[in-house]
């Protein structure tokens, strides 16, 4: 990659350059939970995959607090080097790494305190409580992992080294699946296993992506006195959408936990465990095409080349599209299938399944653009544009919706909120684009 110009070589090949590796990366993240969730749900049962559902808010707050510094710092960081600021750019990915650092620490010392409540309060039934125990307790454990993964993968892609951070990802989720396999159901550890496999393989992550750091290309330096409370408040508020989209996952998650056990009982879990592993696969897409244009229109905005900017907006609006409208057809095509591929398919789980993922599916195409546009605003400095879009879709309309709709139409409306969600999300996110083309 250090042969690419950001800032003059074609957009179109700036932006299938990265788009590969990027998706790969983003892809191959979303695997770790993923394989975590069809091992458990075929070699523990759906008590497993419901327990599983419960703590998965804890890891979207461990990556997403690393994505939190990682892209909100790394943004600022090509912007600087953009405008021939590169020390600059090292103090913020300073500020980071030691924010990182001491947030890391805190989370695990807290979560491991106050587990117990934690568990009950993200929706822990008696039925569930000791499964979710025995894999949240491994996760909490690997949360500094978790984060500085997310973290050196966001710094290392806008490095201009976006093939190790694939090579990263990837290894790690193929020893992740592998653990899965051999944990789970040649030692019979159950939980712990599939909890173990994810630690070990986001370690073996952040271990290929140190590799970086050894590289005579490498421009990610600490510097002395690179940490200040401003810079600090700058890479917050720069990555803070990056950080919703991650929590918003999470508190969703809580939302439809608590009103599915509610309204249908823990089969209701089961079954939105199946959507909610799903949705992280669409996700990791979406986020991987943001990924893919992020760095090319940050630079290329700090250089003052607005026209550049636009044609990797457009390539990223269309691929986007595409990727979301194939998702929702196969989503609504075979939703038997899918059901199948996490859990042994039961008349009483595929009666349930079938119904709530073809509601549920519209979501994924407006929730995939979205997503890119929060990217596209972050990485050309309008981050209150791309935090009002987060806000709404994934805490204000999203807790409104899954609350009230079933007050009047029942357990369906805990499936066709996000859809509405994202739609009204959509609408708001092209007027502030207009908006802001008007600037």
């Amino acid at each position: 990659m250090k042969h690419l110009d950001l800032t003059k070589d074609s957009t179109r090949k700036l932006f299938f350059s990265y788009l590969l590796p990027s998706i790969s990366a983003t892809l191959v993240t979303s695997i770790y939970i993923l394989a975590d969730s069809i091992m458990i749900g075929k070699g523990v049962g759906p008590d497993g995959i419901a327990a599983l559902n419960i703590v998965l808010p804890l890891f979207t707050l461990f990556f997403g607090t690393g994505l939190l510094f990682g892209v909100g710092g790394s943004v600022l960081m090509s912007i600087a080097n953009g405008s021939n600021n590169p020390l600059l750019g090292k103090q913020y990915f300073t500020t980071s790494v030691i924010s990182v650092t001491f947030l890391s620490i805190f989370l695990l010392i807290i979560m491991q305190l106050a587990f117990e409540p934690i568990l009950y309060f993200l929706g822990a039934t008696n039925v569930t409580f000791t499964l979710a125990s025995e894999y949240g307790r491994t996760l909490v454990a690997g949360a500094p992992v978790f984060m500085f993964s997310a973290l050196l993968q966001a710094f290392i892609r806008n490095d201009k080294d976006p093939n190790l951070s694939m090579i990263g990802v990837v290894t790690g989720g193929i020893t992740n699946i592998i653990l899965d396999y051999i944990f789970i159901y040649i030692f019979h550890w159950g939980m712990f296993g599939g909890a173990i496999a994810t630690v070990i393989g986001s370690s073996i992550t952040c271990l290929i992506l140190v590799v970086h750091f050894f590289k005579k290309t490498n421009q990610l330096k600490l510097v002395k006195h690179g940490f200040s409370m401003k810079r600090f408040g700058k890479v917050v508020t720069s990555g803070l959408a990056s950080f919703l989209i991650e929590i918003s996952n999470g508190v969703v998650t809580f939302l439809f936990n608590i009103q599915l056990v509610k309204y249908i009982g823990d089969i209701g879990i089961t079954v939105y465990s199946i959507i909610a592993n799903s949705s992280f696969i669409v996700m990791s897409l979406a986020n991987g095409v943001a990924q893919a244009s992020q760095p090319i229109l940050a630079v290329n905005f700090g250089a003052g080349k607005n026209k550049r900017v636009d044609e990797v907006k457009h390539l990223g609006f269309i691929t986007t599209t595409i990727i979301g409208t194939i998702i929702v057809a196969l989503g609504a095509l075979f939703p038997g299938v899918i059901t199948g591929l996490f859990v042994h398919a039961t008349d009483e789980i595929l009666s349930l399944s079938i119904p709530a993922i073809r509601m549920y599916i519209l979501a994924f195409l407006f929730m995939n653009l979205n997503i890119f546009i929060s990217g596209y605003f972050q990485a050309t400095m309008k981050p209150q544009y791309a935090m009002g879009i987060n806000l709404l879709r994934g805490l204000i309309l999203s807790s409104a919706f899954v609350l009230i709709l079933p007050l009047f139409i029942g357990a369906n409306g805990i499936w066709i909120s996000m859809p509405i969600v994202e739609i009204i999300s959509f609408t708001i996110a092209m007027v502030l684009n207009y908006r802001a083309k008007k600037v």
